[in-house]
């Protein structure tokens, strides 16, 4: 099979056999063999009961239905883990991401060889309540993660089936599949300007208190990328770092105290100051020792990516 799609949707009922006929009429017009995986992440609509329509009417139309919503990166982790085709290409069940952008994503895999193609939105049909805040939130992620995209949250996107074989997203990970990818060792990343289109029905499912947690789950994942398996590295370096910035705080101050019974140590703000670095640093020090003991006892500690191997039994 060479293509596989995968559409997470919440309440989506009212697009989705305009989804679909748009998506069978650009595979059949490439002669690509295909299927289609809709994840139905809790909907309160008839969505489920459309799906099953649409799965009567056409054998390539797979679903699968949570009992909960759980958001987005369950309904995608859930699809990557059934899909079949060489390219997987995930896109959003609102109609505002375009299935004819879907051979030129399916090429640029093949061809050209990417591991990953993220669409870029470029010209957006979202209130400036949404573009301006998303502007910002990519201009961060690209300073923060080093992932040249300029719409890291496009939900247009394909990948090697050897790439979501491979990755696990949670939470609200799916932001940050690329980045995923990349410390997972899946370097080749680029990206294509695609279509926006305006929403046709419903309303969206995201406030601006993605921004929010968006940010905080960057944080996570530079850290899980860099550091998940070597914290020591990064609390034992600042911990060292404060405590010797206290120490060199309080040995002044004991040595101008010899010299000189002006002031007392504690009369002094830099000796807090001191007291506080040292604190500081021993948990931050003690906070890495832990989470080195932690990651050293893993079960996953040993797991890494491994593409090919020559003459191992």
């Amino acid at each position: 099979m060479q293509i596989s799609i995968v559409v997470p949707l919440l309440n989506e009922a009212e697009s989705l056999p305009e989804l679909l006929a748009w998506i069978e009429r650009v595979m059949q017009a490439n002669q690509f063999t295909y299927e289609v995986v809709f994840i139905d992440d809790g909907s309160t609509d008839n969505s489920w009961q459309i799906i099953q329509q649409l799965a009567a009417q056409n054998p390539n139309v797979k679903g699968i239905k949570f009992r909960r919503n759980y958001g987005k990166s369950a309904a995608l982790n859930e699809g990557f883990s059934v899909v079949q085709g060489d390219v997987v290409i995930t896109m959003d069940a609102d109609l505002q991401d375009s299935p004819d952008e879907i051979p030129e994503l399916y090429r640029m895999i093949v061809e050209e060889g990417y591991d990953i193609v993220s669409g870029w939105k470029k010209k957006r049909y979202d209130p400036l309540s949404k573009t301006i805040p998303t502007k910002l939130y990519n201009a961060t992620n690209r300073f923060v993660t080093g992932v040249k995209l300029h719409d890291m949250n496009c939900g247009l996107k394909s990948y090697r089936n050897e790439v979501v074989k491979n990755i696990e997203i949670y939470g609200d990970m799916h932001r940050y599949i690329p980045v995923i990818a990349k410390w997972a060792g899946f370097n080749k990343i680029a990206e294509k300007v695609v279509k926006h289109q305006a929403r046709k029905y419903g309303h969206t499912k995201f406030g601006l208190n993605r921004f929010i947690n968006g940010f905080l789950d960057m944080l996570t994942i530079t850290f899980m990328g860099k550091f998940g398996k070597r914290p020591m590295h990064l609390f034992g370096l600042l911990g060292g770092i404060l405590f010797f910035i206290g120490f060199l705080i309080s040995t002044y101050l004991a040595f101008a105290k010899i010299v000189s019974e002006q002031y007392g140590m504690a009369e002094r703000p830099m000796f807090f100051l001191g007291i506080l670095c040292i604190i500081v640093g021993s948990q931050l020090f003690l906070a890495g020792f832990l989470g080195e003991l932690i990651a050293r006892n893993s079960p996953y500690r040993n797991q890494y990516q491994i593409e090919k191997t020559l003459r191992v039994d």
